[in-house]
């Protein structure tokens, strides 16, 4: 597994994602919706590998829902990056992350292929999230 560290700008919020592939081989997909085409966002995950997140002060995160309210898009109050999306699906707990936010940022040279999920059932969706999105731990 390749391990990779990252953060908000600010340093409260951050992130450790082990990835089963190393970062140029990585699918990186850039969503369609209005925010992350506003936040330019590069996003990736891995259902074989897994992500860890802490928080100085949860007080100063900020968990934004909108459209389907599935998931709680994580940005920090203080600098406002936004660090990825985290889900809970029966499969348990799950996240899309923003490469942009990660150290080694650099190395994930892929061209984000542009995705779509308005068609999808809210049922659809937490499928999908459950089998595609990285498993992860939320230190609270």
């Amino acid at each position: 597994m390749s391990i990779h560290k990252g953060g908000c700008h600010c340093g409260n919020l951050r992130l450790t994602l082990h990835l089963t592939q190393e970062p140029a081989e990585v699918r990186l997909r850039s969503c369609g919706c209005g925010f992350c085409r506003a936040n330019r966002t590069r996003t990736t995950s891995d259902p074989k590998g897994r992500a860890e997140i802490w928080a100085d002060d949860w007080s100063d995160v900020s968990r934004y829902r909108f459209g389907t309210g599935t998931a709680d898009f994580l940005l920090c109050r203080r600098c406002g990056i936004y660090l990825g999306a985290v889900t809970e699906t029966p499969a348990g707990t799950r996240m899309v992350t923003n490469t942009n936010c990660l150290d080694d940022r650099a190395l994930f040279v892929g061209t984000p292929t542009p995705t779509d999920h308005d068609g999808e059932t809210v049922a659809q969706r937490v499928a999908r999230r459950a089998t595609m999105w990285t498993p992860t731990i939320v230190h609270v």
